[in-house]
Order: structure tokens, then C-alpha cells, then sequence
């Protein structure tokens, strides 16, 4: 019987890559340049490859599928690698070859003693495509994204070789971006806002402002966005777009100025499958048309998500269990005894064989593996015999071009723009200023009733320093009120200052302009209540020639100061 030409993982065609029927009658699945793709990585990592032959170029326009509209039918990928072609520059983008070597990352755990969270791994990413990070939970994916985006923190040390185009470097300001697995962004902004204001950020000024504005509604219609577009993205106090969509606004935002080197964790999580497929689709396309290299730490993906990944790295509890092509993982695992079921996602069989956090309590279990430590072991031996030398002295021989720093815009229109962006955001958070503003407004009149009238008499010295006191006070202390979106603001700045869109200069100038109105009307209110000469407190009987009350004493208990 002849083997069946659908995956093992398939148990029906696929809705997205429909089944085709070849000139010789054959029912053949769509493919995206696989055979390219595989032999690619092939002659770099993996030289165990069984033996099969790649489909001739005479039989490609068979598998093609006319629509009927004059158009050829093609895997979203395909289409978006098409519709991006209009986004290339005349001239040459930079390319990025990252490769690491013997990386280890240690973190303390108290009593003078080191974790090791990564050990000893290699590997590399090259331009034009996805290498994919997959792994249980805690396996150590963030932690190497973050190793190799150059963001571990201090309580971190990594030792081993990280190289940028063959050489060791930093990345230069600009030219990565980074999209980090907590979503951050200002809730206050609708989605349009919110993509038009970072692309004001990182497209530099010799970019038209009608450009810059048609590049981020094609983001945003490319995200599956437009329908929410003129929505506040919301966050923990105000309602909002999904916890989705706001993903998909984060990858828009930082996919915006086409950068050389993308980092993407977990860019999937919190999607459905459709809009998985469609926003890996979306970054696999930018990546082949742009030439980026795109590392993601993804979690389960779909089978026809993973179908998209140029490379894997598979890693279990710091290891690295295997790395090679995508498409060559299932056959790793077979040749070591550990072969994928029929109809099963590869994904998914890989993370079973090598998740050991629920083996010390099976008890109900009706699952028959096999112990995920000795699968860990023979999957590592098997990497290490099969040439991953080899592999390794040849992805560091791989080199390019010096990164160069990004032209972005100028200082003073990052600076006004930021402006804008915090004034906004300020005048729509009610607990950033507004709230504080009718807290001080009810406070004064009520320290304008108490110390009203208080004369100029020497026992008064001691109730207007009180006063003094107290409103000095008032004003410390209600700053704290602040503190809540003040910290998210910081959140925002440090996540945009990482991937290079402005620096602290702009950040401190804008916002200092932007809170300015708002301090200075707040300080006006308990000024009242300190303010004890009038510049006509010496005219008597002005306002009341009954009273015999000076014109000072009258307007303070007209206003209660």
C-alpha cells in the first residue's frame, strides 16, 4: 500500500493548506519552499538526514491551484510574503547572524551557592527565519531569549560565547526589538493611537508622515486589528480589548520599524488557534521578505504553526535535547526510539516525552511513558554523537556586516511626541491627577473653614505655621497617589528604552512638560490658604465700610483661606 503523502499529525487535510492534485494525479500537500528550507539548515546543524528527494522544479507549477480569479493559490505565508514585498527599501537591509556558544546562565539560590538555569548550550539563528524555542514551563526559554537579547538581570551571570555576525558585539541602538511575554502598554490609548505614536518613535523624519501613518494602518489591518482600532486598549482598571488582542498590538508595535533581530516570547499566548496561525504566518512572511532573524519562545504550538518554523531548539530543564531543522525533529525522536504516533502534533509528543514535573505523583495516570530523565539523557547523547561539532564550527563561521545604529527620528520630535502621548494619558487616567485634584479641593475648603479668620494677633503666628505645616504636608504626602501610574509609565519606558525607541533624556523632558499644568493647578488651591498679605490688605472698608473688616480678611473667607 502506498504511504500516505498527508503528516502523521494530520487526521484531515488541513483548512489553510488545502490538499492539491499534481499533473500525474497525485494528491500532494501545498508546501512553502520546504525542501529549501530544510536543506538550508541541513547543511548546518544536522548531517544525519535520511536520504529523500526533493520535489523537481518541473513538477512546482503542478501543486499550484489556480482560484479562479486569475490568482494562484498559496499558504497565508506565501500571501504575506507577497504583500510585503512592497515594504523593501531600494537599499540593502542589514542582516543578522546570531550564534551562541557553551552559553551557561547561573542565578543565585541562597547560601552562597548557583542554580544553573542554562547549561552549556549552542546554536544559531539565521536571516530570513523563525527559530523556534520550545520547552516545558521553566525549561529555561525566557531566560536564553533574555540571555541573548542581552536583558538578564543582575542577579543572573551567563558565561560562554554570544556573537553577532561573527563577531563580539552589543546590538546596536535600534536595530532589535523585543516582545516581552507581559503585555505593556499605555491602557489609556486606543489601538490606533498606540501604533501611530510608536511609529512617530522609530521611523526616522526622512519617512514622509503620510508613509508613516499607511505603514501603521497596514500593521494594524495586518494584525487582525482594524475592527478594535478606535478602542482604549484598557488594562487593569479600565476595560479594554481582549488579553489577545492587546498581544497582537505588541507584536505590531515592535515589528513596526522592521528590525534586524526580533525576540519574541511566547508572541502566541492568549490567542486562539486561527489568530495564532494567522500572526506566525504574519512574522514568518516579514522575516523571509525583510531578512530578519526572528527567535521565539513558544508554547504548544498548532501542528500547522509549527509547520512554519525554519529551526528548532528543543530544550528540557536547561539542556538543549535537540536543535536542528523543524522539519527533521520527528525523524530525531524516531531514530531514537521515541517515534511520534500517527496523527499527533509534533509538539505536543515532544513536550510529553521530556516533561518529568508530574512524575513524582502519577497515581490515577492512565498515560504509559517512559521516564522523561532517561529520554532527556538519550535525546542529549544522541545530539552530541551526531555531529553537533560539526554544527557548531560551522554556524561560527557564519559572518556579515557591522551592525550600525538605527536612524530613528529626531530628538525634538520624540520629545513632542512623547509629550502628546503622556499628556493624553494624563488627562484620560482619572487616578493620575483628576482624582488627587477633588481630594485637594475638598481638603482645602476645609482648612480654608478652620484656620478662616484667624488674625494678626501673636497667638496667630502658631495656627499659620500649623497651617503652613499641614499644607506642605498634604501636598507631600497626595503625591503618593500617583505612584501607581507613574510605575506603569516606568514599565512602558524601560521595555521602549531596551528595544532603543528613545532614551531617558526625552522620557524625563516629556514628561516633565506634560505634568507641569497639572502641578501648577494643584499648587494653586493650597496656595490660596497660605497666601496672608493682599496686595491691598491696607485699603479698609473697600468691600464691607460696615464691617470694618480689611479687604484681605474678606477675601480669605470668601474662599475660605
Amino acid at each position: 500500500m502506498a504511504a500516505s503523502p498527508l503528516p502523521r499529525w494530520a487526521p484531515t487535510p488541513s483548512p489553510t493548506r488545502p490538499l492539491r492534485v499534481s499533473s500525474t494525479g497525485q494528491t500532494v500537500m501545498s508546501s512553502c519552499s520546504s525542501w529549501a528550507v530544510c536543506s538550508s539548515f541541513s547543511s548546518i546543524f544536522v548531517p544525519f538526514r535520511r536520504s529523500a528527494a526533493p520535489p523537481s522544479p518541473a513538477d512546482a507549477p503542478a501543486n499550484a491551484a489556480d482560484d479562479g480569479g486569475g490568482r494562484v493559490g498559496c499558504h497565508p505565508l506565501d500571501c504575506v510574503g507577497a504583500r510585503d514585498r512592497d515594504l523593501r527599501p531600494e537599499d540593502a537591509r542589514p542582516r543578522v547572524f546570531l550564534t551562541w556558544e557553551d552559553l551557561t546562565v547561573t542565578a543565585s539560590s541562597g547560601k552562597g551557592s548557583r542554580a544553573v538555569i542554562l547549561d552549556r548550550l549552542s546554536g544559531c539563528a539565521r536571516p530570513g527565519e523563525v527559530l523556534a524555542l520550545m520547552g516545558p514551563s521553566g525549561c529555561g526559554k525566557t531566560t536564553l531569549l533574555d540571555a541573548l537579547a542581552g536583558r538578564l538581570g543582575n542577579d543572573k551571570k551567563k558565561t560562554g560565547s554570544i556573537l553577532i555576525n561573527g563577531r563580539r558585539e552589543k546590538l546596536a541602538f535600534g536595530t532589535s526589538a523585543y516582545v516581552t511575554q507581559e503585555t505593556l502598554l499605555m491602557a489609556t490609548l486606543t489601538v490606533a493611537e498606540a501604533v501611530h505614536l510608536s511609529a512617530e518613535l522609530q521611523l526616522p523624519g526622512s519617512v514622509p508622515a503620510a508613509e508613516r501613518r499607511a505603514r501603521a494602518d497596514r500593521a494594524i489591518r495586518q494584525m487582525g486589528l482594524a475592527a478594535v482600532a478606535g478602542s482604549r486598549i484598557g488594562g487593569r482598571v479600565c476595560k479594554g480589548i481582549s488579553g489577545g488582542q492587546r498581544r497582537r498590538v505588541s507584536i505590531c508595535v515592535e515589528l513596526l520599524a522592521s528590525p534586524a533581530l526580533v525576540f519574541l516570547d511566547e508572541p502566541t499566548s492568549g490567542l486562539d488557534s486561527a489568530a495564532s496561525l494567522h500572526v506566525m504566518s504574519r512574522i514568518a512572511g516579514l522575516a523571509r521578505a525583510e531578512g530578519m532573524t526572528v527567535v521565539a519562545a513558544v508554547h504548544q504550538p498548532s501542528s500547522e504553526v509549527f509547520q512554519l518554523f525554519h529551526g528548532l531548539c528543543l530544550l528540557a530543564y536547561g539542556r538543549m535535547v535537540y536543535f536542528g531543522p523543524a522539519a527533521e525533529a520527528i525523524e530525531f525522536f524516531d531514530a531514537n526510539g521515541y517515534p511520534c504516533p500517527l496523527r499527533r502534533n509534533p509538539s505536543d509528543h515532544f513536550l510529553t516525552m521530556i516533561n518529568k514535573d508530574f512524575e513524582e505523583f502519577d497515581e490515577g495516570s492512565t498515560l504509559m511513558l517512559p521516564c522523561a530523565d532517561e529520554v532527556i539523557q538519550t535525546l542529549v547523547d544522541s545530539l552530541i554523537s551526531r555531529g553537533s561539532l560539526g554544527m557548531k564550527n560551522e554556524a561560527f563561521t557564519m559572518e556579515g556586516a557591522p551592525l550600525t545604529k538605527k536612524r530613528q527620528a529626531a530628538f525634538f520630535t520624540k520629545c513632542a511626541v512623547l509629550t502628546k502621548r503622556s499628556c493624553t494619558n494624563m488627562h484620560r487616567d482619572l487616578g493620575y491627577y483628576w482624582l488627587r485634584f477633588g481630594i485637594y479641593i475638598g481638603i482645602c475648603v476645609s482648612i480654608g473653614t478652620i484656620f478662616c479668620n484667624v488674625g494678626y494677633s501673636f497667638a496667630s503666628i502658631q495656627a499659620r505655621a500649623s497651617m503652613i505645616m499641614f499644607t506642605s504636608t498634604l501636598l507631600t504626602m497626595m503625591s503618593i497617589g500617583g505612584f501607581p501610574s507613574f510605575v506603569e509609565d516606568m514599565k512602558i519606558f524601560r521595555k521602549e528604552q531596551l528595544s532603543g525607541h528613545y532614551d531617558a533624556t526625552a522620557f524625563v523632558i516629556s514628561n516633565t512638560l506634560s505634568s507641569t499644568p497639572y502641578l501648577g493647578i494643584i499648587s494653586i488651591i493650597p496656595g490660596f490658604q497660605v497666601t496672608f498679605q493682599n496686595p491691598y490688605g491696607s485699603i479698609r472698608h473697600t468691600i464691607s465700610p460696615t464691617t470694618n473688616m480689611p479687604l484681605k480678611d474678606f477675601t480669605r473667607t470668601s474662599f475660605w483661606v
